[in-house]
Parts: C-alpha cells; structure tokens; sequence
C-alpha cells in the first residue's frame, strides 16, 4: 500500500539531491558533478566485476551525461580561455574512455576515469570558492550568452 523500503529511500535522496541543487552556488554544483560521475563509474565498476551487462551500461550511459551535459556543458570557453578548452579536451576523453571501457568490458579504464574525476574534484575543492575572504559566492551571477552558430569564432588551431 505504502510502497517499499527502497522505494521511500529513493525518493528521499531524491529529494535530498534537488534540494542541494537548488540551494547551491556554482562552486557547489560542479562539485555535486563530480560526485555523481564517480558514483554512476564506481557503479559501473561494480557491475561489470559482477557481470552485470544492464547495470554496467545504465551507470557509464550515465556517468557520460554527467560528463558531457553537465562538467562540458558548464565550461565557458570565452572566459576559461585556455583552462576551459583543457577541460573540455579532458572530459571528451574520459567519455570516449568510458565507451571503450564499456565495448570492451575493462575495468582497468574505468578506474582511469575514476581517477582523472577524483583529481579533478580535489583541484577543484582547493580552490575553493570565490571571495574566499567572504566565503561566499557573489550576489550576481553573470548570465551564459546563448551560442549562436552562426557567429564566427576564432579558431585555436596552430597554423603552420
């Protein structure tokens, strides 16, 4: 009648998880990015040790999302410069990891990604958040510039 055990834990960290997206700063939610990709990847591990073949590929499907649509997505190469267009490098490699990892069922590749997100996390937890003096975020974000594809960007290619 009440639903199972399970059920009501999923829906309580459900919950738990949009609350703490939408009451955190910009620092806190990249930060929330790379928590949720080390777990859909730890999943991954787990399954696929366990021969799991669903449960493997629903956590490295998702551990991609998280990485494309969430870590790549939120770079912002016009004011990264430099930094954001190593990370978006970055990220396209463990995705394009994952998959490998995925077709040909390595866990050794898996433990790769999982580095390369726990790296990444402990970078980013070391700087902090901005207006450290403060410790907090400031009152005004700037908003993104919607992409437009037909303006025309330079390139960072190296001519020869």
């Amino acid at each position: 009648m009440f639903g199972s055990k399970q059920r009501g834990a999923n829906a309580y960290a459900t919950v738990g998880v949009e609350t703490g997206v939408s009451s955190a700063n910009p620092h806190k939610l990249i930060v929330m990015l790379f928590d949720g990709a080390s777990v859909a990847v730890t999943s991954a591990l787990k399954y696929m040790k366990a021969g799991n073949i669903a449960g493997k590929g629903k956590s490295i499907s998702h551990a991609i999302l998280i990485i494309d649509s969430g870590l790549r997505a939120s770079l912002n190469k016009e004011v990264g410069g430099e930094i954001a267009y190593n990370l978006d490098g970055l990220y396209e490699y463990m995705s394009n990891r994952l998959l490998i990892a995925n077709l040909k069922n390595q866990p050794e590749i898996l433990e790769e990604v999982l580095q390369l997100l726990k790296d990444l996390k402990n970078a980013w937890d070391s700087i902090g958040t901005p207006n450290n003096s403060a410790n907090t975020w400031p009152n005004e974000v700037p908003k993104a510039t919607a992409y437009d594809s037909l303006k025309p960007r330079s390139s960072h290619l190296v001519r020869a």
